[in-house]
């Protein structure tokens, strides 16, 4: 063969892999979505619950035929509950190209990720961080969920409104945002509204010991006692509270779905009539959340929590997204998510004018060892 037949073989195979290689890029059957969550650790209940929901929502797509007419591809990556751990777990997902992220799930992990995700413009949906900065370092950043001031302020408007409430105390973790967030809204509301808070008291990361800060909060005899903390902490607390002789109603958020499961089933009784906000109720009887439930309960043998919701919510959110943008563009789907308009499980949700969605919020009570939904207050 000559050399002029030789390089001319050459180049022809040379711009036939290329061209193969811009048609396998084109035409790929799959669209990458990551998703950062803690999977293990301290806070694993509310990662895989998130998980399981947005697997279940991008399974349900993906039968139905996709979007875009191709199927999801989720790559998750495990952070642990550690924010280090889930800027390593962006990177590791940017790496693979994908279009889009689901999480973070806990606030300070999401804060991390969030700044990063902003500086890319990558398209970024939080199911469960409820932190009041986790949308503000750029227009990329939407969550499912409502927003820790959201909760501590709706808490004391129930305490003050609903329970008649004039003397409230407060026990929350100095160490954690969203435990501090809503504590503070919660306390400024309280005020705002006519009652009083008279104790404010604090603990930090690791605490298992309350006593000390529960005996004072007895001493001010309160009608209410408002403890904005994840379930594990709540099961030590409301023990140690009803040990010290607490008879105050108990107060809480969101992080206390799961709290019945931290508890020995001969110990209930230490969180019988707690009421705390939730982004959804088992006993919500429209025909979305009871098809969840179904769907749920069918693939994991479990009932979902709220996280689960959530996770699934978020999933659903952002794929119609996708499907509207009608491209994986980084920049048109961002456009698309804040013009979402979705009925999901955890109630209607939209965006104005940022990455904070509209919504309701549950109103769950303890009666007889198990959560009950006592009121659902709408969005304003």
């Amino acid at each position: 063969m000559s050399f002029k037949k030789g390089l001319a073989v050459v180049l022809a195979c040379a711009t036939a892999t290329l061209a193969f290689a811009g048609c396998a890029q084109s035409s790929g059957n799959t669209i990458k979505i990551g998703g950062i969550a803690p999977l293990t650790g301290d806070v694993s209940v509310y990662g895989k619950a998130a998980s399981n929901g947005a697997k279940l929502a991008i399974e349900e797509i993906n039968a139905a035929g996709g979007v875009l007419g191709k199927k999801i591809d989720f790559i998750e990556q495990d952070e642990e509950g550690d924010p280090v751990k889930a800027v390593n777990a962006y990177n590791k997902l940017s790496s693979q190209k994908v279009v889009a992220i689901i999480g973070d799930v806990t606030s300070k992990p999401t804060i991390s990720v969030a700044q990063k995700a902003a500086k890319d413009n990558m398209p970024m949906i939080t199911a469960t961080a409820t932190a009041k900065d986790v949308t503000t370092y750029g227009k990329n950043m939407f969550r499912a969920c409502f927003l820790d001031p959201y909760q501590g302020e709706t808490m004391a408007t129930y305490a003050t409104q609903n329970l008649s409430a004039k003397n409230v105390a407060v026990l929350y973790d100095t160490s954690d945002d969203y435990s501090k967030g809503c504590a503070e809204a919660f306390k400024a509301k309280v005020e705002a509204l006519g009652a009083k808070v008279v104790a404010y008291e604090g603990f930090g990361k690791g605490d298992t010991d309350f006593k000390a800060q529960l005996t004072k909060i007895n001493q001010s005899t309160p009608d209410a006692l408002f403890i904005p903390s994840y379930y594990n902490t709540i099961a030590l607390i409301a023990t140690q509270a009803k040990e010290v002789g607490i008879k105050a109603t108990m107060l809480g958020t969101d992080g206390w779905d799961g709290v019945l499961g931290a508890l020995d089933k001969s110990n209930l009784a230490v969180v019988e009539g707690a009421y705390f906000c939730n982004h959804y109720s088992t006993e919500d009887k429209s025909e979305v959340v009871q098809k969840f439930l179904t769907d749920y309960k069918k693939k994991y043998n479990e009932d979902p929590n709220a996280f689960a919701a959530l996770g699934y919510d978020s999933a659903k959110i952002l794929l119609a997204a996708i499907q509207k943008a009608g491209k994986t563009d980084k920049q048109a789907i961002i456009d698309a998510l804040a013009a979402s308009d979705y009925e999901g499980v955890t109630g209607h949700i939209s965006y104005k004018g940022t990455g904070d969605p509209v919504k309701s919020v549950a109103i769950i009570k303890v009666v007889n060892g198990a959560y009950t939904l006592d009121s659902k207050i709408t969005a304003q």
